[in-house]
């Protein structure tokens, strides 16, 4: 069973590299000199669409280099301190950069044909494949810069933000610490598994790694405090230049979504935090204490401290998918077969998981830490819903519709999370059905609640940021702790430390993406209801999944029955947590552990 990337689906040695940056180069100059200097695929839809399927062509097969740049980027995720590594990214980045330049003329020149002409090339046939790439397109016009200015906001944004986020990312990587283990005796952890054992069920355990935690995140404070404000000031200047009101308007274009449903789903949520804040009371008094303390917000209640060897975990979720759907379970083995998964931490390794896809073209991989917890089964099950998502695409969609918008990308992934929850819970007894409901509540108010909890504290730091021009680490940290009480309420204590616990978060070094966290899980839950009531519905499930960016997610899922503009469908999903709880509060009481 292989554990490691195969990185060899991308290229077997450095002369692959080097030939394929120069057919990339020469397939991109060739598309611009072909269309650059025309205007007649701006006024008749046939002609468009011929240079639309030889666009679509480029992207797929080169684009920017993308495939060079996928490679470099997956082997950082694997050693972020490595400077030769770290010196591809930098030159691969140019490369994409000089590149996306030059052809960056031919979605621009589109999105301004004259506002008169657009119903007629969105109504022609021809150019049925491409529609809502091209209505994303004329719908982006306002907030587009003219050619020469896009092209230096592209070539200036790796010094003006990524390098910044990579910096802090690599400090944190580069971090270990001697941690207690169940036994008493200490042992060198990496980053990512000190992260992971804040939740251990041996308090000795959990507090000695929330200390090591704490010391982490003093240490780089004053360099997280420079790159949010370098971010913040990034972000501000782009908005005024593209004239966006306000600081996540930007996401919420570029998500194919509109503001309206998000202002709805946050507000909703928000209003409903009473449910959260009720789970870590049950939570604390389960566990015999006033307060939890910050770090233990997540440790696991009961029985759940069993270890599951990868080959367990590969094994359960694989029984789940083939219950669900065969091709589910084809898909997870041959990511499986040709090493598409990274399993195991390792120093210097990038903490977390995640699911990345680049082109049609290009393969996925998926990147987990797994340490034999029961959340690292979820994990998996988590990261193969994207990867699922990734080929059912694959295999139905151009590659101008490849891709999930931000705002349904955790639909897939929360769907398979859940059901694989559910298979641990079916022969359970009481006690352990306490247990795995617990789990469940903190999945749901982890993805729920505390993602909305991190898009209003987005908010709020942007907001500030405008006002004063520049924000002290004393100041992000009261905006932290202040949203972080917000959802967990008085049963959390805001420990000492963790105010700094903002400096790891990544995701509002993403701006605004969180919020499709709380719309993916609400969402799934609502096509598990229809999968329960038929399993037949699986088919439809898969036909949104294999939807990609061909329509918007609005439409995608009303064709579903699915009205996501509507409050009642949020706080649909939303009383199915608060019956899931007052559940689990009388489970506890019949058990007398409350």
């Amino acid at each position: 069973m292989k554990t490691d990337w195969n990185l060899g689906l991308l290229f077997k040695n450095e002369r692959e590299i080097l030939a394929e940056r120069k057919v990339v180069e020469q397939k991109t100059n060739a598309f611009v000199k072909k269309w650059e200097g025309r205007d007649d695929y701006l006024k008749d839809p046939k002609v468009l669409r011929q240079a639309l399927d030889e666009y679509n062509e480029w992207a797929s097969k080169w684009g920017t280099g993308t495939r060079e740049d996928y490679y470099y980027s997956l082997k950082s995720s694997l050693d972020q301190n490595d400077p030769k590594i770290k010196a591809a990214v930098n030159k691969i980045e140019e490369f994409s950069t000089r590149l996306g330049n030059t052809i960056q003329f031919f979605s621009l020149r589109i999105s301004k044909i004259d506002k008169k002409l657009q119903p007629k090339f969105l109504k022609d046939k021809e150019l049925l494949p491409y529609k809502h790439f091209l209505e994303k397109l004329f719908e982006q016009a306002d907030h587009l810069l003219t050619e020469p200015e896009e092209k230096i906001l592209n070539s200036v944004s790796p010094l003006t933000y990524s390098n910044w986020t990579r910096m802090v990312s690599g400090f944190l990587a580069k971090e270990e610490r001697e941690i207690l283990d169940d036994k008493g005796k200490k042992s060198t952890k990496t980053f990512s598994e000190i992260s992971s054992l804040t939740a251990s069920t041996n308090k000795k355990v959990r507090d000695t790694a929330a200390k090591a935690f704490d010391d982490i995140m003093a240490k780089h404070v004053e360099s997280a405090e420079n790159e949010i404000n370098a971010i913040l000031q990034y972000k501000k200047l782009g908005d005024e230049l593209r004239h966006y009101d306000r600081p996540d308007q930007s996401r919420h274009r570029s998500d194919d979504i509109d503001t309206e449903v998000v202002d709805t789903l946050v507000t909703t949520v928000t209003k409903r935090f009473d449910i959260a804040k009720q789970y870590y009371s049950l939570k604390a008094k389960l566990f015999k204490v006033k307060k939890l303390e910050y770090h233990e917000r997540n440790v696991p209640y009961g029985t759940l401290d069993k270890k599951y060897s990868y080959e367990e975990a590969k094994n359960l979720v694989m029984k789940v998918f083939t219950n669900l759907d065969n091709e589910f379970a084809m898909i997870f083995a041959k990511f499986q077969e040709q090493g598409q998964i990274d399993v195991f931490s390792k120093k210097g390794k990038q903490h977390g998981a995640f699911c990345a896809s680049q082109t049609l073209t290009t393969p996925t991989y998926i990147l987990l830490n797994h340490t034999e917890l029961l959340n690292d089964v979820l994990t998996l099950a988590h990261e193969l819903g994207h990867g699922i998502n990734n080929e059912l695409m694959r295999a139905r969609e151009n590659e101008l519709n490849y891709g999930t918008p931000v705002s349904t990308a955790e639909v897939a992934s929360n769907f398979m999370e859940d059901f694989v929850l559910q298979e641990l819970a079916q022969e359970a007894d009481d006690e352990l059905r306490l247990s795995l409901q617990m789990m469940k509540l903190n999945d749901d108010i982890s993805s729920i609640f505390r993602q909305i909890a991190c898009y209003n504290l987005e908010t709020d730091l942007h907001k500030a940021f405008r006002e004063k021009g520049y924000l002290s680490k004393e100041v992000i940290g009261e905006i932290f702790q202040k949203n972080m009480k917000a959802y967990m309420g008085d049963a959390v204590e805001q420990s000492p430390g963790s105010e700094n616990w903002w400096v790891y978060w990544s995701h509002i070094r993403y701006f605004f993406y969180v919020y499709s966290y709380s719309s993916g899980l609400l969402i799934s839950k609502s096509l598990q209801a229809e999968v329960k009531k038929d399993p037949k519905f699986i088919l439809k499930v898969k036909e949104f999944l294999a939807s990609g960016m061909s329509d918007s997610p609005k439409n995608i899922f009303a064709k579903l029955g699915i009205d996501i503009t509507k409050k009642s469908f949020w706080d649909k999903g939303l009383d199915e947590v608060e019956e899931l709880l007052k559940d689990t509060e009388k489970l506890a009481k019949k058990l007398k552990k409350i």
